[in-house]
């Protein structure tokens, strides 16, 4: 038997995509909590820069020429730097020079490896916006000072130019850069889930993984249909407006918590799939029709494809009778006849557990016992 109260988590019965590469596993943990199934497909790959000659060069330069300001951007990016300054032999170097310099430190995480590296940062923005940063240099005056400004992979929409354009000599430190995913199948089948409709929504966690998805979509000629899914099917939620602006800038409209963590944007997702969910009086009971799934009355009943297909084209016309051949025509596969939608409709009746929510009109097709009277109860609820 169910406990009192909610039996399932608020994201029960839908299917999420993850793109992240790197905290992937936490994302998708957050998600199963609440309930979700979650298929992960990393859109990119992170290829840190140890070995690397940009980033070595940078480093060395930096030691050599002290910056007056070191704009640290992300934690996973300032240990990495440090470490890989560390494996050259250039780390007590490296560390004596940031002690040096006016540190700032875009968030509460940077901080926190600022210090770990024994080192204090001189100022953090409230908000952080690298927005914030940019103004607070641009206060102080950047001509002919010179910034180091440590990437992440993300665009950082005009930064660099902002700083030059006003006389600062910039030191770009890329401390690992973004690459497609060695193995593109399993992009590929995220890609094919989301056309197919087998996903309630797409989630991001950074610019370059937003646009590879796109990029794959168009290599394979489906990015028209990427964006018509986006657009009426599946929500594209992003942890944050950086993160967006790839999808933005192909039309789709995204959504985004308050504050860019995954905790929030789990959240987000926990309200705005249930509330995309369509909601019916049907023969005495209330019905919720989820991805995978249906709530009959709060009990989740998980509904396989075909099912779900015959139930989203009766949930489209509610109370009205829906003929077996446009019946036939939803069902996924092919080589169909109308002996198919029985068998189909008779594994959706027994999923549902509650056979009389559809009702069968002798000769003409099927309908949901849709309750009119009951819509003014429901509505109050």
């Amino acid at each position: 038997m169910h406990d009192h109260g909610q039996p399932h988590g608020p994201l029960a019965g839908f299917t999420v995509g993850v793109t992240a590469a790197r905290r992937a596993d936490e994302l998708g943990a957050l998600l199963r909590r609440r309930g979700a199934a979650v298929l992960h497909a990393p859109a990119l790959r992170i290829v840190p820069l140890a070995d690397d000659a940009e980033l070595l060069a940078a480093t060395k330069e930096l030691i050599d020429h002290a910056p007056d300001v070191v704009v640290a951007t992300t934690a996973i990016g300032f240990r990495g730097w440090v470490e890989a300054a560390d494996g050259w032999g250039f780390g007590d170097d490296l560390l004596a020079r940031l002690r040096d310099v006016e540190l700032l430190a875009r968030g509460p995480k940077v901080k926190g490896a600022i210090r770990a590296a024994g080192l204090t940062e001189e100022w953090s923005p409230a908000s952080e916006s690298m927005a914030e940063v940019l103004d607070r240099l641009l206060d102080e005056g950047v001509a002919g000072r010179r910034i180091a400004l440590q990437l992440h992979g993300e665009p950082l929409p005009g930064f660099v130019e902002s700083l030059r354009a006003t006389g600062a000599d910039v030191v770009l430190v890329p401390v690992y850069r973004w690459m497609e995913p060695e193995d593109i199948a399993p992009l590929d089948r995220l890609l094919d889930a989301t056309i197919a409709r087998g996903l309630d929504a797409v989630t991001f966690t950074s610019a370059p993984a937003a646009a590879s998805l796109l990029s794959r979509a168009e290599s394979r000629g489906l990015l028209g249909r990427l964006l018509e899914c986006f657009d009426h099917d599946v929500l594209a939620a992003c942890v944050g407006p950086v993160t967006a602006l790839p999808l933005q800038a192909a039309g789709v409209t995204t959504v985004q918590p308050e504050r860019f963590r995954l905790g929030p944007l789990v959240q987000l997702l926990g309200t705005e799939l249930p509330a995309r969910a369509r909601t019916l009086p049907i023969a005495g009971h209330r019905v919720e029709i989820r991805g995978h799934a249906v709530l009959v009355d709060d009990d989740l009943r998980p509904v396989p494809p075909a099912g779900m297909a015959l139930l989203r084209a009766l949930s489209l016309r509610p109370g009205w009778v829906v003929s077996r051949a446009d019946l036939l025509r939803v069902l996924p596969g092919t080589g169909k006849d109308e002996h198919a939608v029985e068998t189909a409709m008779a594994r959706l009746r027994t999923a549902l557990g509650v056979p009389k929510l559809i009702q069968t009109v002798v000769k003409r097709g099927y309908r949901l016992s849709l309750d009119p009277s009951a819509e003014t109860k429901y509505a109050g609820a």
